[in-house]
């Protein structure tokens, strides 16, 4: 019997060396016994075999399938994991694609492994919150940010990178029950575990994200069953927000009915605050992979009690690299068409179904490349928040993209636009046609016909500033 002791439960490099030996020893995984801790204080414990060279000649392959199941399901808390791991490389020998049969039960039972040790990643990313916490002292002195979390599977260490390169630029601790991590700008450093009575309870910064919370919360839209299966009770009590959920819903009757006038006037000068928040979160954005290529997230502008919001398909090059949204030739045409409508850019907001600017390199050039649907979804949240904080009394749609973001479904601009729709939270709509489109055009005689017809479409959105909201089922049009 082989028994071989690993050093952390996270160490998957040095179950691969081991396997490797294992292999090489031709060990069955019925004579192995995996094992943490220190192997010197073991008096049964005996080392695997360092990697050798298969007898045969032939060193064993493996795919990259395989790689990365074992990365992900090494990383769980079952005990069995690293036996699991072993037996399936064992069978690799004579089923090099056994990694592909996802019906085989022990590959199923491998991906379960890795699909809740993902999922547990996924949590640590988004429901870790930092905390400030003032130093004292000559070496340490100043703000460094504090966070607890439990995680279900050992995924701190291999969640580091992403916490680094996310903040880089401050100083912060990730506490949590059996490894702590610390960076201090430069190196990132390991430490014991923690207690929870070792990490803040709170700073000031939390109070403004409170009241951020408190102006959107819709309680029509919450479905607490969903709310849990996304994020368990156990997560509630790291998160600021989550500890005005029970009393939002409490009063959720009086909260709808008084929400609007609420956002306006009980708040104040907090709705800068918390869209000064919101803007601030979505900077370090990464709901989809458009953050990686693009310069920045370019969030909307324009105030905060405009009655008019403007929903574009997303940034373009020249707004990537300026941060503000339509600055290119289509920001061009669109004011234009503004100043020819009546309307004022600086009486609207004006906004992106999408953040990032999606592109395809040519050369030194950067081509626009359309959103696809699973990216509009990523980023419709930020548009959802942006609403229920500023609440418009007319949303105008620029192009299929926006009113696919707006209304969560694909919507045909020949037949939509030209008239009222209502949106899921009862305010009014309009869809027409992006700018873009018109600079598209190779006729000049259609271009000006179509691009009058667009000065049109926001004359007739402008106009309907001062009808009311519109009921269920209604359109201005009457259909």
């Amino acid at each position: 019997m082989r028994t071989v002791t690993l050093p952390a439960p996270d160490d998957v490099d040095a179950w691969r060396g081991a396997a490797r030996g294992l292999i090489a020893d031709d060990i069955p995984p019925d004579r192995v016994v995996w094992q943490l801790g220190d192997a010197s204080t073991d008096l049964f414990a005996q080392a695997a075999a360092a990697p050798r060279a298969d007898p045969t000649g032939a060193p064993l392959r493996v795919s990259r399938a395989f790689l990365a199941l074992a990365g992900d399901a090494a990383l769980h808390a079952d005990p069995e994991r690293f036996a699991l791991l072993y037996a399936m490389l064992w069978r690799l020998r004579d089923a090099p694609k056994l990694a592909e049969d996802h019906a085989d039960p022990l590959v199923r039972r491998l991906e379960g492994l890795a699909k809740a040790v993902r999922r547990d990643i996924h949590k640590m990313r988004a429901f870790l919150r930092f905390r400030a916490v003032e130093e004292r002292g000559e070496e340490e002195g100043g703000t460094r940010y504090v966070a607890w979390f439990e995680p279900e599977h050992h995924i701190v260490r291999a969640n580091a990178a992403f916490f680094v390169n996310r903040f880089a630029s401050m100083r912060w601790s990730i506490l949590t029950p059996g490894v702590s991590l610390h960076w201090d700008g430069r190196a990132l450093s390991e430490g014991p575990g923690a207690s929870r009575a070792e990490a803040p309870d709170g700073d000031p910064v939390e109070e403004v994200w409170k009241t951020y919370y408190a102006s959107i919360f819709n309680p029509a839209r919450v479905k607490v069953g969903a709310m849990l299966k996304e994020m368990p009770r156990k997560y509630w009590k790291n998160m600021p927000e989550t500890a005005l959920v029970p009393q939002l819903l409490a009063s959720a009757q009086a909260r709808e009915s008084g929400m609007i006038a609420t956002s306006r006037s009980d708040m104040g000068g907090n709705v800068t605050a918390a869209w000064e928040a919101l803007r601030e979160e979505a900077a370090g954005c990464t709901r989809c992979p458009l953050y990686k290529p693009a310069t920045q997230t370019v969030f909307g502008e324009g105030p905060l009690d405009a009655g008019m919001m403007f929903v574009g398909e997303q940034p373009g090059d020249q707004e990537d690299l300026a941060g503000h949204p339509f600055v290119g030739p289509a920001g061009q045409v669109f004011d234009r068409a503004l100043a020819a409508a009546g309307i004022t850019r600086a009486e609207t907001y004006v906004t992106n179904a999408v953040k990032h600017f999606k592109f395809e390199p040519r050369g030194r050039r950067r081509i626009h490349a359309r959103p696809d649907a699973g990216e509009i979804d990523a980023c419709r949240w930020w548009i959802e928040q942006e609403q229920m904080l500023l609440r418009p009394a007319v949303t105008v749609a620029l192009g299929a993209t926006a009113a696919r973001s707006l209304f969560g479904r694909t919507m045909t601009i020949s037949r939509e636009r030209g008239r009222a729709q209502r949106l899921p939270d009862g305010g009014a709509a309009w869809i027409t046609v992006h700018p873009s489109y018109l600079l598209r055009l190779p006729d000049e005689a259609a271009r000006e016909a179509e691009y009058a017809r667009f000065v049109e479409d926001l004359k007739a959105a402008h106009a309907s500033l001062s009808s009311p909201r519109l009921k269920p089922g209604a359109t201005a049009g009457g259909n």
